[in-house]
């Protein structure tokens, strides 16, 4: 693996970009067949009909779409079209919200799995009101230039929506609890994945949205740069103290800890949750968590209100946060995980997270990951079915090991592991190895699991039998999305690649590819049909770090190593 990889890339791209970048203009064109203005108002109600339609135009719902939009349908302002939908879909999550609460109080006594899961679910609604939240004050905010340069932020946002739509019914997964799921679904839940989908769609077609309204973008050459580095060659809009811990990083020294925790006493915390509970109120800045070696047997969660901590221990196989949680012993798989993070610019380093439940335990979360640019290095996460939860949000993955057996990397997130190292386990009796379920469950969701640089080999007890197939991917949800680009693929992997969900079901929607693959499991001649293929690099290029997770907005300031586009290419 190489890891004399530096953010100058990076940096330098972002500078290319910030000079060539210039000031951008709303402006009307002008129409041949305008109306004469005493006919004016006339024409405008037909302009205003026609921008409904072509912006519905290339919705999943039609009617849907004309319907939601017709309260704003004689508006000229395009951001209208995208804060009614957002509204809308505030509106259904509330109502989702107040449903879950109710079901609570008339189930929550009866059954702890159905607590578990209705508590699950207000908790990620909640979740979903503070994304459209968000989404609602981009759009009032800013003119249309800023909201179109910012529709990626906006996607990752209503991405996130459906995200917890979807996990929030995956939590009932028994038949008794499949009444309580109906009720979810009929009562908010599948009009908030209709809702935020239609959202997706809007945002994803605003140039669309623009020519239907005679309206286009104007660039004009930018006077300035946007973007300067400081003599360690760190981007400007990090602040004093962050660059110089990243100077320090870069440079292999130390990082001087908020907070130190060990076994032995040596620290300020003997226990790891200790030392995140300490975390400052309002405080800014990295919060340096240093994690001494020692095996830590704790349950861990980092909440929203404790962003930008970075935890680093003293090497992937020597500070390890341990658990065993499970489905089979009653947990539901979000409360299985052994870490959890939902806070925003998290980033673990030198530290291994695992759960011990074993092959025969199903469903043994070791790490789950929710909150937005996230980004873990030289880390080892250990388990057999669901291994990583990469659950929401832009992800990020360097010079990590991460083993498991099936569905070991699932989740709705738009996840990039680079540079790593994904290593098969021997599963249960009856059990196929699955690397990738990912959760797509929308056309327009910007998710999906990128796979680039890494290798895919057999932990020894698995190459010894051959009996046990494994796979690339399968689609766990409508629109599933895997790229698997520039990997060294062992001859694990099964000739066709990938493997159906259940029937028929999701192949012609879901997206699997690859690109630039070697090894003994990379022919792809023999690839099932229903796949995508291979890539052409024009193509596959989407999937490179600065476009996929618009890494070099964040990456930069995790200090983290990365490649901004192909590896070898």
């Amino acid at each position: 693996m190489e890891k004399n990889k530096t953010v100058a890339s990076a940096v330098s791209l972002i500078l290319v970009v910030g000079v060539v970048v210039g000031v951008v203009a709303l402006v009307r064109t002008n129409n041949d067949n305008s109306a004469a203005p005493e006919t004016g108002n006339n024409n405008d109600i037909n302009t205003h009909s026609k921008s409904v339609q072509a912006v519905c135009q290339n919705a999943e719902d039609k009617k849907l779409c004309t319907d939601t939009l017709k309260p704003v349908s004689d508006s000229d302002d395009p951001k209208e079209y995208i804060a009614t939908v957002v509204k809308t879909s505030m509106d259904s999550v509330i109502k989702g919200f107040n449903l879950s609460d109710k079901l609570t109080v008339e189930h929550g006594n009866s059954n702890s799995s159905i607590k578990m899961a209705l508590e699950d679910c207000k908790d990620l609604l909640q979740f979903a009101i503070e994304e459209l939240q968000a989404s609602k004050v981009l759009v009032k905010d800013n003119n249309m230039n800023n909201v179109n340069e910012r529709a990626a932020d906006l996607k990752n946002w209503l991405g996130a929506v459906l995200a917890y739509q979807e996990s929030c019914l995956d939590g009932f997964n028994t038949d008794a609890e499949k009444k309580i799921q109906s009720q979810l679904q009929t009562g908010s839940l599948d009009d908030v994945g209709k809702l935020t989908a239609l959202a997706l769609d809007i945002v994803s077609g605003i140039s669309k949205v623009l020519s239907a309204m005679n309206l286009t973008l104007e660039v004009k050459p930018s006077s300035r740069r946007l973007l300067e580095v400081d003599q360690d060659g760190l981007p400007s809009w990090i602040s004093g103290a962050d660059r110089k811990l990243l100077a320090e990083m870069k440079n292999g020294g130390s990082v001087p800890p908020n907070a130190v925790v060990a076994k032995d006493g040596s620290g300020q915390y003997k226990s790891i949750l200790d030392a995140i509970n300490a975390y400052p109120k309002k405080h800014k800045g990295r919060y340096v968590i240093y994690v001494k070696a020692g095996v830590y047997d704790e349950y861990i969660q980092i909440d929203k209100k404790k962003p930008n901590i970075l935890m680093y221990g003293d090497g992937p196989k020597k500070t390890v946060i341990t658990g065993n949680k499970n489905f089979v012993d009653g947990y539901k798989t979000m409360r299985s995980a052994t870490f959890t993070t939902v806070a925003p610019d998290f980033m673990a380093k030198s530290m291994g997270f695992e759960n011990t439940a074993g092959a025969s335990k199903h469903q043994a979360v070791a790490l789950r990951v929710q909150g937005d640019r996230s980004a873990f290095f030289d880390c080892a996460i250990s388990g057999y079915q669901d291994t990583l939860y990469a659950h929401a949000h832009r992800q990020f993955y360097r010079n990590c090991e991460i083993s498991g057996t099936v569905d070991f990397i699932f989740g709705y997130s738009t996840l990039l592991i680079q540079s790593s190292k994904l290593i098969v386990r021997k599963p249960g009796k009856n059990q196929q190895n699955i690397v990738v379920a990912d959760g797509t469950a929308q056309k327009n969701m910007p998710t999906g699991a990128v796979i680039q640089n890494c290798q895919i080999v057999p932990e020894p007890s698995l190459a010894a039998d051959k009996s046990v197939r494994t796979y690339l991917a399968r689609p766990w949800k409508a629109y599933s999305r895997a790229i698997f680009m520039e990997n060294n693929i062992g001859d694990l992997i099964q000739p066709d690649g990938f493997l159906p969900w259940q029937g028929t079901q999701f192949l012609d929607t879901c997206f699997f590819a690859e690109f630039g693959n070697t090894g003994s499991g990379a022919n792809v001649q023999k690839r099932v049909k229903w796949g995508k293929g291979v890539l052409s690099k024009g193509d596959a290029i989407k999937y490179t770090a600065d476009q996929w997770l618009q890494a070099g907005e964040w990456l930069p300031a995790t200090g983290i190593p990365y490649d901004p586009g192909f590896t070898k290419a």
